[in-house]
């Protein structure tokens, strides 16, 4: 199955403009959130290709500096999923699946993006699909956080027996009450997808949704039009996930940057 992986990168993020050039502190030095997220697409063995999709020179010259390929899209591209499906088009992407790894999410194991394709290999129903990993006490403690303060976080998931999605949302849900059982109910989005090609030039085609417009989650544009977009549980073995959403998460992720290297 050959796959290529998109890592959409912009530099207008109305939570945290210039977010992809940020500095993120780790064992291994100081390097950018693009350069990280770039290492992690790198770190996934078997794929075809890896390159930055972006519509800002900043953003470009950035990458190029440490060796990222680059396709450049238009300023129109809303979302990620949109900026890889103008990519696809304008570069003749052949690929028997897209992977869209997000420029804000540099602590993406690369058995994330492995579980994403060997659920695309063995599943003939799904148009595409995407990782959950369920919430622990700490994770769960970051949602709820965000929440309190106003801020727009983390992502949550929920999906049927089958794990085909239900709905996503930036707010916390299932809604637990006040006790949080055992194991938590919670499931924290990974904002990773693959997708295959049909199902991506089909995105382009429709029109904004009003949960997609309300939430600001690309993902449920597929729900609104009936895809099967099927969730696959993953396993953070011992690493925590989180994405940079907001200047807060900045300290978050070195804190988990420098964790990661005490494990090893």
């Amino acid at each position: 199955m050959r796959t290529v992986i998109l890592i959409p990168a912009r530099y207008a993020s109305s939570r945290f403009p210039g977010k992809p050039l940020v500095d993120l502190r780790g064992p291994d030095g100081t390097k950018s959130l693009i350069r990280r997220s770039w290492e992690a697409a790198k770190a996934v063995q078997g794929v075809a290709e890896v390159h930055v999709v972006t519509d800002d020179d900043r953003i470009r010259m950035a990458a190029e500096s440490f060796g990222a390929s680059v396709m450049m899209t238009s300023e129109e591209a809303e979302n990620g999923t949109a900026r890889c499906t103008e990519a696809v088009a304008r570069y003749g992407i052949e690929a028997d699946l897209i992977v869209n790894l997000q420029g804000d999410a540099p602590l993406t194991p690369p058995w994330f993006v492995d579980a994403l394709i060997a659920t695309m290999a063995n599943d003939k129903v799904a148009d595409m699909v995407t990782p959950v990993i369920r919430c622990d006490r700490e994770s769960l403690e970051h949602f709820l956080a965000d929440r309190r303060a106003g801020r727009v976080g983390g992502t949550t998931a929920v999906f049927d027996h089958d794990n085909r999605a239900l709905y996503f949302s930036k707010e916390v849900i299932p809604y637990t009450g006040g006790v949080v059982p055992e194991p938590i109910p919670v499931f924290h989005h990974v904002g990773l997808y693959a997708y295959r090609p049909a199902a991506l030039a089909a995105y382009a085609s429709w029109r904004m949704g009003p949960l997609e417009a309300l939430e600001g989650l690309e993902q449920l544009r597929f729900l609104e039009n009936g895809l099967t977009l099927r969730c696959v549980p993953v396993d953070g073995r011992g690493r925590v996930f989180w994405e940079l959403n907001n200047p807060v998460d900045v300290e978050r992720i070195e804190m988990v940057l420098m964790a990661q290297e005490d494990m090893s």
